[in-house]
């Protein structure tokens, strides 16, 4: 059995001059896939909502809502519930995106180029709050405290921000598709060992692929999608709350 742990399929290229172009995979894809569920699933729970819940459908989304709001403003500080909405689209594209494997698809989260972007987002903010918070001077003062002989390891340190935070997430999401494909193929040959000697279709059956990789699959699919999510979002809230914390 053939094990692919290839990357994402290009599916064409679109030429622009001068920059080269740009070329569509099925992260691409399948993000905006994630993206318009997403969209599609907020506009379902918020339709036709009233002052007083009627439905479990507006029951629900006042929950959802409710949860993460205290989640933000539990780590942050009631001063940051505004940025509630960022954190609860960070979470649900993190998470659903690594759950879209469970159907098939390419999980975004296993292409670093998504984690990366994500990931330079979330340090443009963070950037953005320590000249706020500091000013221009501060900000770039800042990279020679306690003693200018500092100054290359706090630039290597502030580069290390959204390069550990794509990586962690990218290599948890990675290397569990990896393991979990190394499984199947594994059950696969096994299966093969133990029936392989019977006569006809008896020898091809998948006796030991059938419900052992799901087991696995509950770990490596839907609980790291869920803690890698939540641990992105942590770090984020962590960075962005610390780099705006002498800002008024």
């Amino acid at each position: 059995m053939e094990l692919d742990v290839t990357g994402a399929k290009i599916f064409f290229h679109i030429p622009i001059p001068l920059f080269g172009g740009i070329t569509i995979t099925s992260t691409e894809i399948n993000t905006w896939i994630v993206m318009a569920a997403l969209t599609f699933l907020c506009i379902w729970l918020t339709r036709g909502l009233k002052v007083k819940p009627t439905s479990k459908r507006q029951i629900v989304a006042e929950l959802l809502v409710k949860t993460a709001t205290n989640f933000v403003e539990g780590n942050m500080g009631k001063k940051f519930s505004g940025f509630t909405p960022f954190i609860s689209a960070l979470f649900a594209l993190s998470a659903f995106s690594s759950l879209s494997s469970l159907l098939g698809f390419y999980a975004p989260t296993s292409d670093l180029s998504t984690l990366l972007g994500w990931a330079l987002m979330v340090f443009c903010m963070i950037t953005y709050y320590k000249i706020r918070s500091g000013g221009i001077g501060g900000y770039l003062k800042g990279y020679a405290q306690p003693i200018p002989v500092l100054l290359p390891f706090n630039i290597i340190s502030e580069i290390a921000t959204p390069v550990s935070m794509a990586f962690r997430h990218f290599g948890n999401i990675a290397s569990g598709s990896v393991i979990t494909g190394l499984i199947y193929a594994s059950l696969a040959v096994l299966s093969h060992a133990v029936l392989g000697w019977l006569p006809g279709f008896l020898g091809e059956i998948p006796l030991f692929q059938l419900g052992i990789p799901a087991i696995f699959s509950i770990y490596f699919d839907v609980f790291s999608s869920f803690l890698q999510a939540f641990i992105f979002c942590m770090l984020t809230m962590m960075y962005i709350s610390s780099a705006a914390e002498t800002d008024a």
